[in-house]
């Protein structure tokens, strides 16, 4: 089968596509890449959640799915929005990758170890709040642009360090960059890649079904369904894990303000990815977690 497969042009969207490629091309398909500007790509002087956030990074690639231009498209999943766009139906999630963040700074130093008032880079509300809940004396600094960038502003001593997703210095064979890993509770899926497919496309779906990882769906089912509970988006500044057990799911969320001076948390453990996501979700809104959604919002 011959298939298009829709792109980013960053060298982490692009290397996470040919991952998926090289998989397909393995089941006997003819792939071939197409690169697809998107206007998270196009605007990169103003922070995300100044942009909107939904559909940042997808809509254009999702617009080309409908009108058959191409036939899949690969994410971070945990850039996708939570409700499936119009027509469009995540067909694969595939095995996952590390779903830490990781702390790079030029000496691989922990976070603890860092000096007061360190400049830390990161887009990422989450990140922001957890890394200002552990060390409220240092300065996070407001960043855009892809992995290598990121990495070169704290290697080049612009900044004192940066925060990145450790599955993207895997997948970039850059793990000889000096960092740690973090334990802050990752952003609902990550490390987990999503491939996008028309809803109706049924042979695409049938190519995708050898790459899908159910174990993997239910686990990020629940994270994202979270989300989902709490009405947030991919700039709400909550984590969560959710860790295969022998018959069950456990599931652990946390929501912060941007300061990071109030941090709730809450678990669940069951064998229903959605009803433990509603438990969490729940026993969040009892501790307050509605007003940190409306300051955030």
């Amino acid at each position: 089968m011959h298939l298009v497969l829709g792109t980013r042009g960053s060298l982490l969207a692009r290397t996470q596509s040919e991952w998926v490629a090289d998989k397909l091309r393995a089941c006997g398909h003819n792939v071939e890449l197409r690169t697809i500007v998107t206007r998270g790509d196009r605007e990169q002087s103003r922070p995300i959640p100044e942009l909107g956030g939904k559909g940042l990074f997808t809509a254009e690639l999702e617009a080309a799915l409908r009108d058959g231009s191409i036939h899949l498209a690969v994410h971070s999943l945990k850039d996708l929005p939570v409700e499936d766009a119009d027509g469009i139906v995540v067909a694969a999630i595939p095995e996952r990758e590390m779903w830490q963040d990781a702390l790079v700074t030029p000496g691989a130093l922990e976070l603890a170890d860092l000096p007061s008032g360190a400049r830390i880079g990161t887009a990422s509300r989450r990140r922001t709040a957890f890394l200002l809940q552990r060390r409220p004396d240092i300065e996070v600094v407001p960043i855009r642009g892809n992995v290598d960038t990121r990495i070169a502003r704290t290697l080049d001593g612009d900044l004192d360090g940066v925060v990145v997703a450790a599955a993207g210095l895997v997948r970039l064979q850059k793990s000889s960059v000096p960092h740690v890993a973090l334990d802050f509770l990752p952003a609902p899926a990550q490390g987990a890649l999503g491939i996008q497919a028309h809803r109706d496309a049924g042979p695409v779906h049938e190519a995708l079904a050898v790459l899908h990882d159910v174990g993997v769906e239910r686990a990020v089912r629940a994270e994202r369904a979270v989300l989902a509970a709490l009405e947030g988006g991919c700039s709400t500044p909550l984590g969560a894990l959710a860790v295969p057990r022998e018959t069950t799911l456990h599931l652990r969320a946390s929501i912060a303000q941007l300061d990071g001076k109030v941090v709730l948390s809450a678990e669940a453990e069951g064998d229903d990815p959605d009803v433990i996501a509603r438990q969490v979700a729940d026993r969040l809104f009892e501790q307050g977690a509605q007003e940190i959604l409306d300051a955030t919002h």
